[in-house]
């Protein structure tokens, strides 16, 4: 199948998301593992609009970890696309090997995930599905290992979909979720070896919604101790700069000390250190 979207015809992609919609129909009952996202706001669409609400349930972990505007915006678009839709806490502050937040952090929040779906599974004999696409295998994912070693499946990967197609296809079927940007958890703000605590989680979450009040909807503000270090499209650098003032206020509001500016953009998975090699602006 073709990657490209833009060389995609509606044809094409009418055939992906029929190979989609059979690997759903080939589980049964699925509990889709629902973070908002492009990707799993596909899979658990189709999988409502295939299965029916009685056989489709999207379920959303909440943790420290997850912002509240994710949560709040998973709750609107079960509202408004009529999916069956409920929340599990999942346990992973309580874990020392995910709060050591070494390279394996993902498994063992997967993991936590895992458990905190196990009541659901036991009672509806559903299986549990990801919204992981092709393009996610070639990144490390640790938390991919722990999901199919309990079970999971990944729809989107059999039935051949990358990032692009997720996006191309969810256009076309006019889902809100096709341009949204990536999201990932607030524990991902946190450089490798820095320990995850409630605190710091705060700190970043309060951040970024301060920086997405002034307008900047797709940011990330990377957790360096004292140093908050805020990444933007590059297109929007300028504008960020222009409001150093404002956004300075609001970053030292969250609990920083000081802020940095990365004059190389957003660069999703980016987990860099402070101290690393990025060219940084200090205010």
């Amino acid at each position: 199948m073709l990657h490209d979207p833009e060389a995609l015809s509606e044809e094409q992609l009418d055939a992906a998301l029929v190979a989609l919609r059979a690997e759903v129909r080939s589980h049964g009952d699925l509990v889709v593992a629902f973070s908002g996202g492009a990707d799993s706001s596909l899979l658990a669409w189709v999988a409502t609009d295939e299965l029916g609400a009685d056989h489709a349930e999207a379920v959303t972990a909440v943790s420290a970890s997850l912002a509240q505007s994710e949560l709040d915006d998973c709750r609107r678009l079960a509202d408004e696309w009529g999916m069956r839709w409920s929340t599990v806490a999942t346990a992973e502050m309580d874990d020392p090997s995910y709060l050591r937040n070494d390279l394996d952090r993902c498994y063992h929040c997967k993991s936590a995930l895992a458990d905190a779906l196990e009541p659901i599974i036991e009672s509806s004999g559903a299986t549990v599905a990801l919204g992981v696409n092709l393009d996610d295998l070639a990144e490390h994912r640790p938390g991919q290992v722990a999901a199919r070693e309990r079970g999971a499946v990944f729809p989107l990967v059999d039935a051949g979909f990358t990032k692009a197609m997720v996006r191309a296809a969810s256009r076309m079927l006019g889902l809100r979720t096709a341009d949204k940007p990536a999201a990932p958890c607030l524990a991902s703000r946190i450089p490798y070896g820095t320990p995850v605590s409630f605190g710091v989680l705060r700190e970043v979450e309060e951040a970024e919604r301060a920086l997405r009040a002034l307008g900047f909807d797709e940011v990330r503000v990377r957790h360096g101790g004292e140093v908050a270090r805020i990444e933007v499209p590059l297109d929007r650098l300028a504008d960020l700069i222009e409001m150093r003032e404002q956004v300075v206020s609001g970053i030292r509001a969250a609990g920083y000390g000081r802020v940095t500016i990365d004059m190389e953009g957003l660069r999703s998975g980016n987990l860099n250190s402070q101290q690393g090699t990025t060219q940084s602006r200090p205010s």
